[in-house]
């Protein structure tokens, strides 16, 4: 797995994220799509990734979550998904979860909202797009995943909604990653910005 193989890859797995943001009813909300993520099963894939792409853009932040390092990189260029621009991605350094294939894993759309947990998040989804009611109840083939990941110094409830299907995966939050990191920002001098460098 590097740099190449993802651009290889990219144009297919958009293209399926597309049909499957179109499936779940969300396109009619025009939401922006604030990062797109990858899986790696081994600390040196990761650490050659992270080299390569600094050297595409700047590491704005280098965060503990849920005990691994996950690094968000801000793209000189944005990556396209059809007319959406990206621009930033989401490299999570292997916990002990080993994933089936590695490269792309998802991408996350901004829904704007004051939703403070999931369930707030839910309800105000299914305001905008009933059809999903189902769906998150279970109902459909879609696995719904809820969950309120956390850096250590955020200060943002960023709670987020999975939609997981045929091997892909889409997630809604209401705050761009790049709010989240400038208030991990305001409160903690020491977030690493800038290239990433070795230990």
């Amino acid at each position: 797995m590097n740099y190449s193989v993802l651009q290889h890859t990219w144009p297919d797995f958009s293209v399926q994220i597309q049909a499957f943001i179109t499936q779940l009813g969300l396109t009619s909300l025009s939401l922006t799509c604030d990062h797109a993520a990858l899986r790696v099963n081994n600390s040196q894939t990761a650490q050659a990734l992270a080299d390569e792409f600094a050297q595409l853009g700047q590491v704005i932040s280098n965060n503990i979550i849920n005990g691994r390092p996950i690094l968000i990189i801000k793209l000189s260029e944005p990556m396209m998904m059809g007319t959406t621009s990206i621009e930033c991605v989401e490299l999570p350094f292997p916990s002990d979860k080993v994933y089936p294939m590695e490269g792309w894993e998802h991408v996350e759309l901004v829904f704007p909202s004051n939703a403070q947990t999931c369930d707030d998040l839910v309800s105000q989804l299914i305001a905008h797009v009933p059809q999903l009611a189902d769906v998150i109840a279970g109902k459909t083939d879609v696995k719904v995943k809820l969950s309120s990941p956390k850096g250590d110094n955020e200060r943002l409830a960023n709670p987020t909604i999975a939609f997981k299907a045929n091997g892909i995966c889409v997630k809604v939050h209401p705050h761009d990653i790049q709010t989240i990191i400038e208030s991990e920002q305001a409160n903690s001098p020491s977030t690493i910005i800038g290239k990433l460098t070795r230990d």
